[in-house]
Parts: structure tokens; sequence; C-alpha cells
């Protein structure tokens, strides 16, 4: 059967996705087995008229400091390098697309009532009764802490909702990036509008790296099990799985998982960082 706004909205409500909730979405549309206006339809009937949804909506193609643009770069001549830094579009937060992050949050990022957060590189779009107040500070030199729309949601209670996608992208841990001891940082640089002209900028913020997210969630999921009160809720969505469960919690745990973990570990190089399109 084909899944509609309604069948899926019936599934998130089973889910435990409530009226009034706010909640940062990550998903696979091609594994939910609807289009992007059928899943933001039923998001929001499940979430109700005083419901927020957000999303990631991040950019990368207006850097230069990324292990993607270093890629495209590998056998270019200084010339055609400098050529293509003078063709970078500057980001507009009214026009500049997300990519990399799919379907829904495109469709959320073009709604007509749609906000979206000041970042250059890691910018959110909302929908919803506390849109405006999530999204209203995002500091340029901070990718994702403690000036960013995470930390809102950190203390609005939000919810994660993975559909139909892993933990692996599941950006509310890097908030538990800023809260370990003493965390790399790197040198970011993008291109940015001002006053009407592109101009470069560059900062310093932390290192980034999502390269063992899958391994923090399934460790955060299997502590959860054990729980007498488990907070992650999942289930079936459409034609695929998904998880719901509190923002803080994971964030919580994230962060004494992240600073026992990788004090193990030493990249020497950024470009193995899996989440190349922050960079």
């Amino acid at each position: 059967m084909t899944a509609t706004a309604l069948s899926l909205a019936e599934d998130l409500r089973a889910l435990g996705l409530r009226p009034g909730a706010t909640v940062l979405a990550h998903a696979s549309l091609r594994r939910v087995g609807a289009g992007a206006d059928t899943v933001l339809a039923a998001l929001r009937v499940a979430l109700g008229a005083e419901g927020t949804l957000v999303v990631p909506t991040f950019t990368a193609g207006n850097s230069d400091t990324s292990p993607a643009y270093r890629e495209r770069t590998r056998n270019m001549t200084t010339d055609q390098i400098r050529a293509l830094q003078r063709q970078m579009p500057a980001f507009d937060p009214d026009r500049t697309p997300s990519e990399g992050m799919g379907r829904l949050a495109e469709a959320v990022r073009c709604a007509e009532t749609s906000v979206r957060s000041a970042h250059p590189q890691t910018s959110f779009a909302a929908l919803g009764g506390r849109a405006e107040e999530l999204l209203a500070v995002h500091d340029q030199n901070c990718h994702l802490g403690e000036r960013s729309p995470l930390n809102r949601l950190y203390r609005s209670g939000a919810q994660v909702l993975l559909l139909g996608v892993g933990f692996e992208v599941c950006s509310a841990f890097h908030l538990a990036e800023y809260r370990v001891p003493d965390p790399a940082r790197r040198t970011y640089r993008c291109v940015i509008l001002r006053d009407g002209e592109s101009r470069w900028m560059s900062y310093e913020d932390i290192d980034l790296d999502d390269s063992d997210f899958g391994a923090l969630g399934a460790d955060f999921e299997k502590g959860d099990a054990a729980r007498p009160d488990p907070v992650v809720r999942g289930g079936s969505v459409g034609d695929t799985q998904a998880r719901l469960f509190p923002l803080g919690a994971a964030v919580d745990f994230a962060t004494d998982w992240l600073a026992g973990n990788r004090s193990r570990r030493l990249f020497t190089d950024p470009s193995q960082n899996a989440e190349g399109f922050l960079h």
C-alpha cells in the first residue's frame, strides 16, 4: 500500500510523536517510500499547529577548507584553483540550498513559513510554533555548539527523529563534542554575503568528526534498552524503521562517551572525518 500523509502520521503517533513537540528530524525518503511533500505533511499533522519541526540544512559549496574541496582541487593548477574560488557562491540563507541533507530538509527550507538560522555552513531550518525562537541564535564562529540552535533544542526538551537513517547522521551528537574537555580545534573558511557582496571569512571552531557516531549510537541504544525506563522508541514508519528519543538524553550520554573513547584516538588528518560536507 502506498503511504499517505495520514497513514504516516498515524505511524509517527504510534512511535511516540505528540502534538506540540519539538523534533529534530533526519530522514531517507527513499526508505520511507513517500515523497517529501507527503512526509512533511505527515510530520505537521502529527506535531499539530503548536509543534515545531527542525532539520539540518548544512552547506559546503562555499568552503575551501573541506575534504570535498581538497579532493575537487587535487589536480588543479594554482590559476584553476583561484578561478574556482572566485566562482564559489556566497551563502545566502534565503536562497542557498542545503547539500547532502536530503529532500525533507529541502522541503522544510523551501516552505513558505520556514525560518533558517544564519550560520554559513551548518544552518538549520524550521517550521512551527517555536521556529523563530529556536533558530534565533547561531553565531558564525560556532557550528553546532552552545551558541547554535542545538543548544536551544537541548534546553527546550526537543526530540530526535531518525527516519530510515542511523545514528551516523545524528547531528545532535555534535553538541557533545563541545562539552568534552579540551576538544580539538581547527580553522574554517567560507564565502558569505556582507553588505550585498561576496567576502571570504575564516574562523576557528571545534574540529567536527562524526566518524564514530555509529558506534556511539549503538552504545547509547544498548545502554538505554537495559534501563527500567528506556527513552528510545522504535517502530515502523511507512516502509522503514524509525527511532525517536530525547535530544538531551542523547547529548548527555554522548558527552561522557566521547570523553572516554576519543582520548584513545588520534586523528592527524582532518580529511579522515566522515562528515566532509561540514568542513
